[in-house]
């Protein structure tokens, strides 16, 4: 009988390598795929999304993409097993994500679940004790294969069983890639990603925006946070930010996702970011963003400026003066 595993795959190296394995030793594979508000990518092109989808199509093997969902967002204000340098739960995270395919594995009736994790790659969730948490607190206890790492390890259920040939398991430990890019190579894998992007919530700089979203937030959403990664974020009052673009990428998107009821203002005198106005909307706020916004602009200090803001259907043009210095913007900024 052959069976079945629920490979994670996140589209790097070794989740490729991970799949190759279990194809190449006879098991029926089908892919899961997590998508993340707080995962960066070095290349601002790059769709992970169509590169999973891309990697399955080529190991014709079925893949599902499951979106992190507002549980997510609540594990992260309160993760059991701490946080990291930065807000990063690593060790919940690993759980919370092997959790949701344990249940897709009983859901479409697959053996086991299996990962490219390397013992000792990642400091706080690939260390030898923490994986052993992972494991038993996801509830897969003894059908979590690494096959990476495998015989660093005790025999998983599908070793013992004899789904899997241990033998032909390997035991990588440590950072380096060396190892499994010569895997590549001997097992004719040529288009992998470089080692590159990474969560967000491992950036010293990316926290008091979190942070700010927990302490301000009345109900919290998805949205609040996927906006974190576009331009620089100005907390106005308890319940109205700014979010300015920092390039021609983050105006387009600010336009993008504005919602009905927020409104948008540039400066008209000049090239300028978008900003846009989350939360309460009145003529103080708009005329302290507009304030704001003049400091990313070439306007000269003092100068009377005139400022579109528009707002649902309607368009209008106001004057502010150029009168903020940078230590009174700072006391605004988030990040």
């Amino acid at each position: 009988m052959k069976r079945k595993a629920i490979a994670l795959l996140s589209g790097g190296l070794d989740s490729i390598l991970a799949v190759k394995m279990m194809l190449d030793l006879g098991i029926e594979v089908e892919a899961l795929h997590f998508t993340s508000p707080f995962y960066s990518y070095t290349d601002k092109n790059s769709d992970c999304r169509s590169e999973v989808v891309g990697i399955a199509n080529k190991y014709n093997i079925p893949i599902k993409i499951m979106n992190e969902k507002l549980d997510y967002i609540e594990m992260l204000r309160n993760p059991v097993h701490g946080y990291g340098k930065g807000i990063n739960p690593c060790v919940d995270c690993r759980i919370y994500l092997l959790k949701k395919a344990k249940e897709y594995m009983i859901e479409t009736g697959a053996d086991f679940v299996f990962t490219g994790e390397v013992l000792g790659q990642r400091p706080m969730s690939q260390r030898r004790d923490t994986m052993r948490v992972i494991e038993r607190e996801s509830g897969l206890e003894g059908l979590l294969l690494r096959p990476l790492s495998a015989r660093h390890f005790e025999p998983t259920i599908p070793e013992k069983e004899g789904w899997v040939d241990r033998d032909r398991l390997l035991a990588i430990e440590g950072r380096s890639r060396k190892t499994q890019m010569q895997m590549a190579d001997d097992m004719d894998v040529r288009e992998y990603p470089p080692p590159a992007g990474g969560c967000l919530l491992t950036e010293l700089s990316y926290v008091p925006k979190v942070r700010d979203v927990f302490d301000h937030a009345e109900e919290l959403n998805l949205r609040d946070f996927r906006l974190l990664k576009t331009g620089r974020h100005f907390r106005l009052t308890p319940k109205s930010k700014a979010v300015m673009g920092r390039s021609e990428a983050d105006n387009n998107r600010l336009e993008e996702i504005r919602q009905s009821g927020e409104a948008a203002l540039t400066w008209l005198d000049g090239n300028t970011p978008v900003a846009i106005i989350i939360g309460d909307q009145n003529d103080e706020i708009f005329r302290l963003s507009a304030r704001i916004l003049l400091r990313y602009t070439k306007a000269e200090p003092g100068a009377e400026c005139h400022i579109e803001l528009r707002l649902n259907d309607t368009k209008q043009v106001f004057s502010v003066i150029n009168d903020m210095n940078p230590a009174a913007v700072d006391t605004y900024l988030v990040a």
